[in-house]
C-alpha cells in the first residue's frame, strides 16, 4: 500500500485522526494509536506547511500552488491531502507540534530536516513577499529541529536578508565556511587598495571613493569573523 493510500485512510476522519495522534495538547506523537512513520511524516509536513501558508494571515493561490509543485499528490488521494492542508491552513495554532512530531521522526537525519526547511522557505516566499509572521515561523521551526545554527545558511539560498549584509559586501553566502570568506576578503583587498589606485593616477575622488569601499571591505570582515569566534586580521596593504 502506498504512503498515500495509507494516508487517505488516516485522514479519513480528521479530526478522530488527530485525537488518536495527540494524546495530550502540544505532545505530538503521544497517542498510543499514532500513524507509521511515513504517514505521520507526511500529516506532519502537510499541515506545518498549510499553517506556514497562514502565518502572514492569508493562504494565497501561489503558496498551494508551491506546495503541490513540490509534494506530488497522486490524483486518487489529492482530495483528501488538499483537506488536510485546508483544515491545517485554518490558523498557525499548534504548528510547534507538528515541527516537534517531524523533528523526533528524522532526529538522526538531519539532511531531511533541512529538507523540509527548504522546502517551506519555498511556500513563503511562492507569492512574492517574505512577511515576518513568516519569518518567526520558519525561525522556531528551525530551533525546533535542533538546526539552529544553519537558520542563515537556509535563508540565504532562498533570500537576502538585512542581516546578511556584510557576507553581500564581501560576495560571500553565509554557507560558507571561514577559509572561503578570508580568501573573499583577500582578494577584494587586493583588487580595491587605495595605494593600487594612486600607483595607476586615478582622480582623488575614486581614490576617496576607494577609501570608503575599503572601509567597508574591513568591517564587513570584521563583523563576520565576531559572528563566528574568529579573529580576522584585517590587511592593511594589497599584499
Amino acid at each position: 500500500m502506498s504512503i498515500w493510500n495509507r494516508l487517505s485512510r488516516s485522514v479519513a476522519d480528521f479530526s478522530r485522526s488527530l485525537a488518536g495522534w495527540f494524546s495530550r495538547p502540544g505532545e505530538a506523537g503521544a497517542g498510543t494509536h499514532a500513524p507509521e512513520r511515513p504517514v505521520a511524516f507526511t500529516m506532519a509536513v502537510i499541515a506545518l506547511s498549510a499553517k506556514l501558508a497562514k502565518a502572514d494571515g492569508v493562504v494565497s493561490d501561489d503558496e498551494r500552488a508551491a506546495f503541490s509543485r513540490l509534494f506530488s499528490v497522486p490524483p486518487g488521494q489529492r482530495a483528501q491531502v488538499e483537506r488536510l492542508f485546508r483544515l491545517a491552513g485554518r490558523s498557525t495554532a499548534g504548528f510547534e507540534a507538528y515541527a516537534r512530531q517531524i523533528a523526533r521522526l528524522f532526529h538522526d537525519s538531519p539532511q531531511i530536516l533541512e529538507d523540509v526547511l527548504d522546502s517551506l522557505f519555498h511556500i513563503a516566499g511562492a507569492d512574492g513577499v517574505m512577511h515576518p509572521g513568516e519569518m518567526s515561523f520558519l525561525e522556531r521551526v528551525t530551533e525546533i529541529f535542533g538546526l539552529k545554527g544553519r537558520f542563515r545558511c537556509i535563508r540565504a539560498r532562498h533570500m537576502m536578508h538585512p542581516d546578511d549584509a556584510a557576507y553581500e559586501v564581501l560576495g560571500v553566502n553565509p554557507c560558507d565556511d571561514w577559509a572561503a570568506i578570508r580568501a573573499a576578503y583577500r582578494r577584494l583587498v587586493r583588487e580595491n587598495h587605495p595605494d593600487k589606485l594612486m600607483a595607476r593616477g586615478v582622480p582623488q575622488e575614486m581614490v576617496e571613493i576607494a577609501n570608503r569601499r575599503m572601509a567597508a571591505i574591513n568591517a564587513a570582515f570584521e563583523a563576520i569573523g565576531k559572528e563566528r569566534g574568529e579573529g580576522g586580521r584585517l590587511l592593511e596593504s594589497g599584499s
